[in-house]
Order: C-alpha cells, then structure tokens, then sequence
C-alpha cells in the first residue's frame, strides 16, 4: 500500500514570488482559497466514498486505483505548470484522487480489521489534528516559514516524492522496498520522519496562500492555492495510515 503515496509537487518556493495587478474583485483572497478548498474536499470525500463502495461490493479496484494515482499525479504536474487551468484542473484532481484514496482506505480498512478496526477513523483524526495544530503553530508566529526552512522542507518533500516513483517503479519490476510497508523500527522511523516533513509542509502551504492573497495574486490562484493544501492534507493522512498500519503490525 505504500507505494500508492506520493509527496507534494507543488506549492514551491516560488509559487507567489512575483508581484500582481488586478482589480479588488479579480485578486485572490484568503476566504476565497478556503471556500475553493472546501468545494475540492467535498468532491474528494464523494469520489473517495464511491471507491470505497465498490471494494466493499466485491469489485476488484486495483487496477482503476492505478490509473487513478497515474492520472492525479498528471493532473498534479499539469496544475502546477498551468496554474490558470487550476479552476477546471483542481477540481478534476480532487475527484482522480479521492477515488485512489477510498480505494487504498477500504483495502486498508479489510485488510487489518482483525488487528486495528478503527485504523481509518484514527487516521483520520489525527490528520485533522495535525492540519488544526499546525495553522495554530503557524499563526502564532511560533513556526516561521523562513527562507531556509522552505529551502529545507520543498528539498526533503521532493525528495521523498522522487523516492516514492522509483519505489513504484522497482514494484512493477517485482522489486518491493520492505521498510515501506513493514513494521520494522526502520520501517517506522521513516514513517515518522515523512509523516513530520508532510506536516511541516502544511507550514509552507498556509504561508504561500497568505501571501498571494497580500501580494493580489489573481483570482484563479484561489484554486491553485486550495488545490496544494489539498495535495498536502492527502499526502499526510496517506503517511499517517501507514504509520499506524505499520504499529498494528507490531502489536
């Protein structure tokens, strides 16, 4: 399952660095990406449900999971090129990836019932409690996103996201990566160590919408901008269920 998972490609450090001039009604603003990122977790969570659905009716899912981690990580590529195609690009990831994602969660959910039956509604929570503790953190000024920690953080996330390609791809050559997906303390450690970069992400991502929104980035940047905390929040809670499968594992 872990190599269904893959780090976040956008939002870099020079998503907003650049200066814009629009009118008051054509800027991007900071309620504006939050009502955009509400629309794209609702389409997740309705193709995620669908997917989960079809595991759970017997359908043999792997393959159209593929293709949709294939066809979020291209849409992934594609918004983060053509960020004034994100309206339309976004949308259509939130629905590739949410059907990915109730897919490997359903799979997850039936393979450890016997060991962790609320493994995904943990996930879950805890996903949320990180999201809701790091915009804490990042409001109160106690973590800054200062040059060298965006340097460090987009450095390690790419990193780990190439990392997770050549995995895939060592999979398909019948070549699996054991510490991805055993409870080894190895296999542990690193868990916790992408599951720390993921959140600290988030970091970069609340920083990145606030400045488009001072800098009047323009309006489409409302969708790009939802769309990377999208891309972060689904990477974390991917990292974290593995976490927590990999603990069961040791139980």
């Amino acid at each position: 399952m872990a190599l269904f998972k893959s780090g976040n490609p956008v939002l870099n450090e020079d998503t907003f660095s650049k200066s814009y001039s629009y009118t008051d009604n054509q800027v991007m603003t900071v309620k504006g990406t939050l009502n955009k990122f509400g629309i794209l977790f609702l389409l997740t969570l309705a193709s995620a449900g669908y997917a989960w659905k079809m595991v759970y009716s017997g359908v043999d899912i792997i393959t159209y999971m593929w293709v949709s981690v294939f066809g979020a990580l291209g849409l992934a590529l594609v918004t983060n090129f053509k960020r004034e195609w994100s309206p339309y690009t976004a949308p259509a990831y939130a629905l590739v990836k949410g059907f990915a994602i109730g897919g490997i969660s359903a799979i997850y959910d039936f393979s450890f019932q016997k060991y962790a039956p609320n493994l995904i509604s943990n996930a879950l929570m805890i996903t949320f409690g990180v999201v809701a503790a790091m915009f804490l953190l990042y409001k109160f000024n106690i973590i800054k996103a200062t040059p060298l920690f965006k340097k460090v953080i987009i450095t390690a996330s790419l990193g780990i996201f190439f990392f997770y390609l050549i995995a895939i791809g060592l999979h398909f050559g019948g070549i699996d990566i054991p510490f991805l997906h055993e409870g080894s303390t190895f296999g542990i450690i690193f868990s916790l160590a992408v599951v720390s970069i993921a959140a600290l992400r988030l970091i970069l991502n609340f920083d990145l919408i606030e400045n488009g929104a001072n800098m009047g980035a323009p309006k489409y940047m409302e969708w790009f901008g939802a769309f990377g905390l999208l891309v972060t929040i689904v990477w974390l809670y991917l990292e974290i269920l593995q976490l927590l499968a990999k603990l069961s594992k040791r139980n």
